[in-house]
């Protein structure tokens, strides 16, 4: 057996080797790429025995994605992506001065896939069509994310020279692309008290608005109000700021569409959508994010309780002397969590279960948030048996036990 730890950096890979008994048996600084990846293999035989195995090289690394581990993942080794404050935590053993180097944390990484293999979880085998839905899902959330937050610079902005905007878009919404059309086509509040109703209702048209005549008016007339005004200077540089980001939020709109549309087409070619798609609240979107966090790989998950864990739905008690809490898991894949917070509110229409289950623990007087976190960790508990079951999401079945309960 050799144990590798594995410090990455954009450029390079600082690299230590031990045997079985922790002796430190190489050190290497090696390139990003495929000739770092063959000078490890290398390394790899000039240390193994005749008789060594791929599994039995087993590799500490502080990331489970990119090139460099789906080649460590394809030539066989066992690979562990650990967690960077678990490293900081480990280093702590040798010394609590908090130094650091490259070499130090790829020491610590080998001796803790020697010494805490048992404790950590090794890189899920997924599937390239499960790691293609990751990719788009994560990069159309991460654009989401983007638009709201350069809508929060945009709505700062008009709430210091052009309130009013804020007011009279906010029926079509701001981020929408009629919203940003008219906006960028009237920056100021004197360019806008001059827009027509016929103008405004031809964007409204444009974005096929329904009742858009009244809309038109009501916008019209909100514009044309009587209003605080700035200097014209300090408005017009206001106007090419808010200008600048609603250009940014039509471009980000369109991409996220795009983003949309490749989102749903790999999560539907996935084998287990079907199985997401039955369960209550989940739509394609939600199903593909879930699925993408959670992964494919049929032994990732021993039980539903891992499964739980790792998706932040279960509680985590806190022991000590006569404390004893138990509070909410906030350290978490916060991606999954507001995915499966997301379907827990929507099950609550969706499922009567799944309503009689939320109002059950606020009868308890458990809070809204809680409440629907205990949702969200039953559904999480009734995906798993059927991932495991490969069958379909059934409503008697899955909360028949509960039903039982309420009934005696």
């Amino acid at each position: 057996m050799l144990l590798i730890g594995d410090d990455w950096a954009e450029g390079h890979h600082d690299i230590e080797v031990q045997d079985a008994t922790g002796r430190r048996l190489a050190t290497a600084r090696l390139p990003e790429g495929a000739e770092g990846m063959t000078k490890l293999h290398e390394l790899v035989a000039r240390h193994g025995d005749q008789d060594l195995d791929a599994a039995g090289v087993i590799v500490g690394i502080e990331t489970d994605r990119g090139t460099w581990v789906q080649a460590l993942l394809a030539a066989g080794y066992e690979v562990y992506a650990i967690n960077p404050r678990q490293v900081v935590r480990f280093k702590e053993r040798y010394s609590t001065s908090g130094a650091k180097s490259d070499k130090g944390d790829a020491h610590a990484l080998a001796d803790m896939v020697r010494i805490d293999r048992d404790q950590l979880r090794p890189v899920a085998g997924d599937s390239d069509q499960a790691q293609a839905v990751k990719i788009a899902a994560r990069a159309h959330q991460t654009l989401i994310w983007e638009r709201t937050r350069i809508f929060q610079r945009l709505r700062n902005a008009l709430r210091e020279y052009f309130p009013a905007a804020l007011a009279a878009y906010a029926d079509v919404e701001l981020t929408s692309t009629d919203g940003l059309e008219l906006l960028i086509k009237a920056p100021t509040p004197r360019a806008a008290a001059k827009l027509t109703r016929s103008q405004i209702a031809a964007v409204l048209a444009r974005a096929r608005r329904r009742g858009r005549d009244a809309k038109a008016s009501a916008i019209q007339a909100a514009l044309r109000e009587k209003h605080l005004e700035l200097p014209e200077q300090v408005t017009a540089a206001y106007a090419a700021t808010a200008t600048a980001h609603a250009r940014l939020l039509l471009a980000l709109n369109e991409q996220i569409a795009a983003m949309e549309e490749q989102v749903k087409t790999h999560f539907l070619a996935h084998p287990d959508a079907e199985i997401y798609l039955s369960m209550p609240g989940i739509g394609q979107v939600t199903g593909a994010r879930v699925l993408a966090e959670f992964g494919d790989d049929p032994t990732r998950y021993n039980s539903a309780k891992a499964r739980k864990n790792y998706a932040g739905t279960s509680p985590v008690t806190r022991a000590s002397g006569k404390s004893h809490t138990v509070q909410a898991r906030y350290v978490r894949n916060n991606r999954l969590a507001d995915a499966l917070q997301l379907q827990a509110f929507s099950a609550l229409r969706a499922s009567p279960g799944a309503r009689r289950y939320y109002d059950k623990q606020r009868a308890r007087e458990s809070g809204y948030n809680a409440a629907l976190r205990q949702v969200g960790n039953r559904l999480v508990g009734i995906l798993h048996g059927c991932l495991k079951s490969r069958t379909l999401y059934d409503e008697a079945t899955a909360w028949s036990h509960h039903a039982h309960l309420q009934a005696a």
